[in-house]
């Protein structure tokens, strides 16, 4: 069930109005079979592998909280990440595997078919089984204590706002919220429904907007060179910000209109002034997934230089490789890894560059120069992201370099215009939605952007809301396109 189907227009509400009409102690478990629902929508016999996870983990933790003997204890805790990284090893890397075998065997001219299984990947596998893996961790390390109750625990781990592409939450934060009385708060109701109208605008009105030209681009790239291979790029640097950070919106706001606080996945990445300050704004809940649970026991910063800078080629080739069974998201992965490092290895000369040209002196020149390279960086990484192949992304970097004489000369916006078919009334219905986002998140960092707009008379806050809903159901792609990140 998708958050811009009429299905969750019709689900949502209805939710609501049950969990909030029950006695407390049935809430959890209308809310337990509300999320089971929604996850069915999809395809009903995947549920299982939901229940295996969860059957495991919670018998894992008990067992943990019983036990101190040490041996035991790392038993049940590879037990538990055994059996959820075998399930998505299946699910999600097993073809990719076989397939990388065959290509090998080939190249050694070796006589092998390796057949493959084609399984469907299950939708927001690498997310649960990535929630439902911290909270063993975290009883494990002492950090929480075993929840006792089963049917809690399972709506820890399908609590449908965040299911099937996060954010990843921790046990410590999101289990206590789930004991709770789910009581109807004005305010909170009031917060959560304009934080889902403002991810279905990113999504319906800027990200499926954006995907018509992407997909026209990247489905054939070999047709294309110079600035419409990095007018395609840049589209779909916008888009998928759009598309999943307005998932992560609606799902927070959903989740608020229940009074549970899910943490917050995007801070304005594309302003970030390096490669790490955008992995600080970038998928927040993976990010410092992977820090707690890969990067810091691997030893983190604790190491020597050699040390630490495998670790950290480590996590980033691990994050490549849990967005997608494809050498593009490893390389895409270990790319910003290489960035990283050349962040940290240039810190003297980039400084001894900032004071002999006198830009430690223009703070603001500075720091526009230093988002324009790392937005230049990000997006040479989105285009091993979202090519097909490692030979369609070479392409990509290569042509894009060429044939600019042809659009810059006189006509050249119209050839332009013609060859992606983006025609002047078309272009304005991407541009002014892109100018709402910018400003838009420049205002709510602000402090005084919630006491506005909840100072502004009801009179004049609720038809802007009407206005904005026609303007999502007129301009928006209303062909239920999936989120990007469901593939994950």
């Amino acid at each position: 069930m998708l958050f811009n189907s009429i299905e969750f227009v019709i689900f949502f509400p209805l939710v609501l109005i049950v969990c909030f009409s029950l006695p407390w102690r049935w809430q959890w478990v209308f809310l337990l079979a509300a999320s089971y629902a929604f996850y069915m929508a999809w395809k009903p016999a995947y549920i299982i592998l939901i229940l295996i996870s969860t059957a495991i983990d919670y018998w894992a933790g008990l067992a943990l909280g019983a036990t101190r003997d040490p041996r035991r204890r790392k038993l049940l805790l590879i037990l538990s990440m055994s059996s959820n990284l075998g399930l998505l090893f299946t699910y999600k890397y097993l073809d990719f595997f076989l397939r990388s075998a065959g290509w090998v065997c080939d190249l050694a001219h070796l006589p092998v078919d390796i057949p493959v299984l084609n399984l469907l990947l299950p939708v927001g596998i690498s997310f649960y089984s990535f929630q439902s893996m911290s909270y063993t961790i975290d009883v494990f390390l002492e950090r929480q204590k075993p929840e006792r109750n089963f049917g809690r625990f399972a709506l820890y781990v399908t609590f449908f706002p965040q299911l099937v592409a996060g954010p990843i939450e921790r046990s410590g934060s999101l289990l206590p919220q789930l004991r709770q009385h789910f009581t109807f708060d004005s305010a909170l109701m009031y917060s959560g429904l304009r934080l889902i109208l403002w991810g279905l605008f990113k999504k319906m009105v800027i990200a499926d907007r954006l995907a018509i030209i992407v997909n026209r681009v990247y489905e054939t790239p070999f047709y294309f060179e110079g600035p419409i291979l990095i007018i395609a790029t840049v589209c779909f640097a916008f888009q998928i910000y759009c598309d999943f950070s307005g998932y992560s919106d609606i799902a927070i706001g959903a989740a608020r209109t229940l009074n549970v606080d899910l943490m917050r996945n995007f801070n304005r990445p594309y302003t970030a002034r390096s490669i790490q300050e955008f992995w600080s704004r970038w998928h927040i809940s993976l990010s410092t997934w992977f820090r707690d649970y890969v990067y810091i026991p691997l030893g983190g910063n604790r190491t020597g230089r050699t040390r630490q800078s495998v670790n950290i080629l480590a996590v980033f080739g691990l994050s490549g490789l849990w967005h997608g069974a494809n050498w593009t998201f490893v390389i895409w992965g270990l790319l910003h890894a290489a960035y990283y490092l050349a962040q940290q290895w240039t810190a003297r000369p980039r400084k001894w560059f900032y004071e002999k040209t006198g830009l430690a002196r223009l703070p603001r020149v500075r720091a526009a120069l230093e988002i324009a390279v790392t937005f230049t960086l990000v997006n040479v990484g989105w285009v091993f992201f979202r090519a097909a192949s490692m030979k369609e992304a070479v392409y990509i970097c290569l042509a894009s370099f060429q044939g600019w004489d042809a659009f810059l000369g006189p006509g050249g916006w119209l050839a332009l215009e013609a060859r992606l078919r983006i025609y002047p009334d078309n272009l304005l219905t991407i541009c002014w939605p892109l100018a709402v986002l910018l400003i838009g998140e420049w205002a709510s960092e602000k402090p005084w952007f919630d006491r506005v707009i909840n100072d502004t008379p009801a009179w004049v806050r609720y038809p802007a809301y009407a206005v904005l809903c026609l303007i999502i159901m007129n301009m928006g792609v209303v062909n239920e396109a999936s989120f990007i990140y469901f593939q994950f």
